[in-house]
């Protein structure tokens, strides 16, 4: 068994993913040694380098920092899945007998002896889990967090608390990893098929959600979207949320005023009314129904909850506004399963119902694409104008066939486009559209800043 604290050196394969970089952060808080990889530098990156972490982007085994190549018995290396088996510096580590654990191995050793909250989720669980920790945090309870995003109101995706307390993670169902996990307390917000080319089938994967609700603590409780099934085989409590229909906790009197959402919060022994909500979306508003609710278990108080929830700011690329005149928005979403895209349109056309809405979308991965290009037509047909950017590969080699031209030709929408993203800025500067999102959970985010400048020429 690794004993995580007497490791002096921690190298990162991967260290600009997000949850890798939160985990950086945190032994690098602790005045550990961290180092290490990526393949492209990032703002996050930058930010760790800042930080007084060493990176360096080039696969390179004499990058690696002296410390770390002199001493394996003090060192620790940590691999993404991103991270491609045939990686030179992976090689190296094995090769030479290196102490290697996944990501979500190290969070499941983090967390072991914690009080610990997962949210878990196909899509909706770094809102979610940022909305617990924020919560909690603004009640004063003691809370770490380990998230999948950049919360805005604390611009970082690691949050620290002085005392041992509460521990919020996100809880990732990719590789099966939230396995290595056994909270007090548990989201579930969703199980919509992903990751088939890990799982192969729905079926599978919804197993694995599974096993996860089966790993709560006994005497936990587990807030789980209505109309998910996990089976009988769970021992901790199970209580249900949602919008649409009557579960132990739902929102109601949802309605927008001053281009906010504002809702009631209902259970069977409490009521919140008039919670006016910092992020748009009706999906956003289910999440937080679902925050709430963790957040009463560990015992936040109404009053905090309603304040916190209106000086919520978000999370970076989720639903993120970035112009927003009496001319034109522009909205920049991650956004990169068929249900993400249609929650996050209906939110725009909620929030604008008279403005033309031009969607951008980069697909992401190409098994991804081939499994769900139905799913994504029929998404991206709710917009009024679609651009269709080239698939990011990521992790993956090309398949053959397999292109963004297979979402564009499912299409019934008329107005749509496939272009390269040099033509993508073009047109923009050219149509500047009333209403633009982009969606996407590749390197579309670089050209969040292209975008907004364009809109600023104006």
């Amino acid at each position: 068994m690794i004993q995580v604290n007497d490791i002096k050196y921690f190298y990162f394969l991967g260290i600009g993913g997000i949850g890798m970089s939160a985990l950086a952060r945190y032994f690098n808080k602790l005045g550990k040694k961290v180092a290490g990889y990526d393949k492209t530098e990032s703002s996050l990156t930058k930010e760790l380098q800042e930080e007084g972490i060493e990176i360096h982007f080039d696969e390179n085994i004499n990058s690696i920092p002296a410390e770390i190549l002199n001493d394996k018995s003090n060192s620790l290396i940590v691999v993404t899945p991103a991270v491609p088996k045939n990686h030179r510096e992976w090689n190296y580590f094995i090769d030479n007998e290196y102490s290697i654990v996944k990501r979500s191995q190290l969070l499941g050793l983090l967390t072991k002896e914690s009080t610990t909250i997962a949210v878990a989720g196909t899509h909706g669980k770094t809102t979610t889990s940022t909305l617990v920790a924020h919560l909690i945090k603004q009640s004063g309870i003691a809370c770490a967090a380990f998230l999948g995003g950049i919360a805005k109101n604390y611009n970082s995706n690691l949050l620290l608390s002085d005392e041992k307390g509460l521990v919020v993670v996100e809880a990732d169902e990719y590789d099966r990893s939230f396995l290595t996990l056994f909270p007090k307390m548990a989201i579930i917000t969703s199980m919509d098929a992903d990751h088939l080319d890990i799982y192969g089938n729905q079926e599978y994967m919804e197993e694995s959600y599974r096993m996860f609700a089966q790993q709560v603590n006994a005497n936990g409780i587990i807030i789980v979207k209505k109309g998910l099934n996990l089976g009988t085989n769970i021992s901790a409590i199970i209580k249900t949320y949602s919008i649409n229909e009557d579960a132990d906790y739902r929102a109601k009197n949802i309605r927008v005023e001053e281009g906010r959402f504002v809702f009631d919060f209902v259970s069977t022994d409490l009521n919140i009314e008039n919670i006016v909500f910092g992020m748009p979306g009706r999906h956003n508003v289910e999440n937080a129904v679902a925050a709430i609710a963790i957040a009463l278990k560990a015992g936040v108080k109404t009053d905090t909850i309603k304040k916190a929830l209106s000086n919520f700011e978000g999370v970076k690329r989720r639903f993120e506004f970035h112009v927003r005149t009496s001319n034109n928005v522009y909205i920049d979403d991650y956004a990169h399963h068929p249900e993400e895209l249609r929650a996050c349109i209906d939110g725009v056309k909620e929030l604008y119902k008279d403005k033309k809405i031009t969607g951008v979308f980069q697909p992401h991965l190409y098994s991804r694409t081939k499994d769900f290009a139905d799913g994504f037509a029929k998404s991206l047909d709710m917009l009024d104008e679609c651009i269709l950017l080239d698939i990011y590969p990521a992790r993956e080699l090309p398949i053959e066939g397999v292109s963004s031209q297979m979402i564009f030709d499912r299409m019934k929408l008329k107005n749509k486009q496939l272009l390269s993203k040099e033509a993508l800025l073009k047109y923009i500067y050219e149509n500047k559209p009333e209403v633009l999102v982009t969606f996407g959970a590749g390197d579309i985010d670089q050209l969040v800043e292209p975008i907004k400048k364009i809109y600023q020429l104006n």
